[in-house]
């Protein structure tokens, strides 16, 4: 179970930001998807591919790693509570089952918190929030689904402090 609690006041928090806000690591290139990146750093997930450098640190960059690391997943519409992460991709890359989603381009997680969704959006450059009913347009010209995920056990959210002022992120920038 996450040792968290995450509401919409945490999440508000980091609506507006651009990813340079929140990456301690320098990981932000306009040009990358930053979705699970953002994720990560609001859920401090550090497993699997991450923005640290050499191996060290650093928060998780990949939503299929992401996906796979949720002690449950299913349909959106099946989602046992209004707190959880929300993938967005075409319902053929995802086996439920089995908790995986295939490595594409066209996949997007957000954090989903009573009726509303906070997201990295790459066009925006920054954390927007949007409704179930929109997010589910992600990707135009395919069959998209939405899925849910429970918080992986070790998800520890921490609300947005400006890098500047934020002393647990001092050994971070040391790494960056």
């Amino acid at each position: 179970m996450a040792l968290f609690q995450i509401s919409r006041q945490l999440l508000d928090g980091y609506a507006g930001k651009n990813i340079v806000d929140i990456c301690a690591y320098g990981y932000s290139d306009a040009g990358l998807s930053h979705c699970a990146h953002f994720v990560s750093h609001v859920l401090q997930l550090q497993f699997g591919y991450t923005c640290g450098r050499g191996g060290r640190g650093g928060r998780n960059v990949r939503v299929h790693e992401i996906f796979a690391n949720c002690p449950q997943v299913g349909r959106f519409n099946d989602r046992p509570s209004e707190y959880c992460l929300i993938f967005v991709t075409k319902l053929s890359n995802v086996n439920i089952r089995r908790r995986t989603m295939k490595n594409v381009q066209k996949k997007h997680v957000g954090i989903y918190c009573n009726g509303t969704i906070w997201h990295y959006s790459n066009l925006r450059h920054r954390v927007v929030t949007q409704r179930p009913a929109e997010f589910i347009h992600h990707y135009p010209n395919q069959t998209n689904g939405l899925f849910y995920g429970a918080f992986p056990a070790d998800a520890a959210a921490i609300p947005w402090i400006p890098l500047a002022e934020e002393p647990r992120l001092a050994d971070e920038r040391a790494l960056a």
